[in-house]
């Protein structure tokens, strides 16, 4: 016999909302940091933003955008009581996510062999605005990456609770809370993607 439905999802819900919109003024207070330095630097922003890889930018925003399509796909199963593909959804999310953090490590790899990172020899002999450029680059997408991470562990915990039959279709608000948090996690690198690898 099935456990009874005892989860609070309006609080549940609720609760989680909350929790995103202090990620959201987090990554905000960053943008804005962003805006102030590309105002007084913003030739030497331009510049540095060329030098970005402009294929893993797209490849990138791909990735994430078709995994977030996966999270919600594996909702909607499960709201269906099809378990199976709720899982492979999620698995389907997840190897994306990794894909884009390998994708990540490959390009900062890149910059760094170059010896583009902060307080490098490199970039204190250039402008300023590019020191700056690459400061907030490695920072914002640094964080963006950890909570790749995050994301990529709570898909996880929701795979497994799945298979083991704690989400259901009559309770799923952990999958629907832990698809809410990949979704801003994606939302957050549209941001990111035009500020930096579409400056003009």
């Amino acid at each position: 016999m099935s456990e009874p439905d005892v989860t609070d999802h309006a609080g549940a819900r609720f609760g989680m909302w909350l929790f995103l919109y202090s990620e959201i003024m987090l990554f905000t207070g960053l943008f804005i940091l962003y805006a102030a330095y590309f105002r007084e630097h913003r030739l030497d922003f331009v510049r540095a933003g060329k030098e970005l890889s402009l294929f893993f930018g797209v490849a990138n925003t791909v990735i994430l955008l078709v995994s977030s399509f996966f999270v919600a796909a594996s909702i909607t199963a499960i709201r269906q009581a099809r378990k199976t593909l709720a899982i492979a959804c999620l698995v389907g999310a997840m190897a994306l996510g990794l894909l884009f953090l390998a994708n990540k490590y490959v390009e900062w790899g890149h910059k760094i062999h170059l010896g583009i990172y902060p307080n490098s020899p490199h970039l204190l002999a250039g402008p300023p605005g590019e020191t700056m450029f690459y400061s907030l680059y490695y920072v914002i997408t640094g964080l963006h990456g950890i909570h790749i991470i995050i994301g990529l562990t709570l898909l996880a915990i929701s795979a497994i609770l799945l298979a083991r039959g704690r989400i259901v279709a009559t309770n799923d608000a952990v999958l629907e809370n832990c698809g809410l948090y990949w979704h801003l996690v994606d939302l957050i690198w549209i941001f990111i993607f035009p500020l930096f690898y579409l400056i003009l």
